[in-house]
């Protein structure tokens, strides 16, 4: 028995010294709470480059021009300009595009650092993102072409389609506004502006913002009615990702203080 007591001795301190070995090795690897590895602003320093999900088919705010294959908009000047105050020159931003149905699984998977792209803070999406302090308030309207019936959202009546795109708050918001209106949901902006000049809707609905850059885009369309809800756009970063939330809010402060949020602003947007 005392060969066999020893013999089990001799294992236990064997197991206990791999697992203390394995502890040591993982706690390198993984830097611990707190370490350089759980950093945000450190991972997108050492990654060299601000991975930014805009979208690409909202005239003004993320557009890519398909001539130039360029993608510009106020959403995407707001995050160069963040970038700049918050990391100078070491880092790159590179843009990935987003829609309102993708933005928050590619924030959750990893695929962007941050969301800017016209997107509504609510109380649903607070509970999966965190977001930035507001950098542009807009709200709902509607877009109709010229000579339409339609003036405002109370015109909304049965028989009539609404269009709009899918995983945006305006869907929800204009089924409460005009229940009698029927709601027809297309993946892009870009889609559901076709489909609404090509007849299959008597109007489309989102943010104003949004909306203007459509009618600038053709003429023959106008926005109509003001607005009936508020839509606090804000910069939309993965759950928890504390630090990187309140070195954006500072950037924020910091570029309206100066003058330059204003700037970039009235670069885009025509009130």
């Amino acid at each position: 028995m005392g060969k066999v007591k020893k013999w089990l001795a001799a294992g236990l301190v064997f197991i206990l010294a791999a697992a203390l070995v394995a502890g040591c090795g993982k706690s390198k690897s993984t830097g611990g709470s707190g370490s350089a590895s759980d950093d945000p602003i450190k991972k997108i320093e050492d990654r060299g480059k601000l991975v930014v999900g805009v979208k690409y088919d909202t005239y003004l705010f993320g557009y890519k021009d398909p001539k130039t294959g360029k993608v510009e908009g106020f959403d995407v000047d707001i995050a160069k300009a963040i970038s700049k105050k918050i990391f100078g020159d070491k880092v790159k931003v590179e843009l990935k595009e987003v829609t309102s149905k993708t933005r928050i699984p590619m924030l959750q998977n990893g695929d962007v650092d941050m969301v800017v792209a016209t997107m509504t803070i609510s109380p649903d999406r607070k509970k999966v993102v965190d977001f930035s302090d507001v950098y542009f308030d807009a709200g709902q309207s509607l877009l109709v072409k010229k000579g339409s019936k339609i003036k405002s959202v109370k015109d909304l009546a049965k028989g009539t389609k609404v269009l709009t795109v899918k995983g945006a708050t305006s869907g929800d918001n204009v089924r409460k506004a005009a229940p009698d209106t029927t709601v027809l949901e297309y993946e892009n902006y870009q889609e559901a502006f076709t489909a609404l000049k090509s007849g299959k809707g008597d109007a489309l609905t989102t943010d104003n913002s949004i909306l203007f850059g459509m009618a600038a885009q053709d003429p023959n369309y106008q926005v109509v009615g003001g607005t009936f809800t508020k839509e606090p756009y804000g910069i939309a970063m993965k759950k928890g990702n504390t630090k990187l939330v309140k070195a954006v809010n500072k950037a924020l402060k910091e570029l309206k203080d100066s003058g330059e949020y204003d700037k970039i602003k009235n670069k885009w947007i025509k009130e």
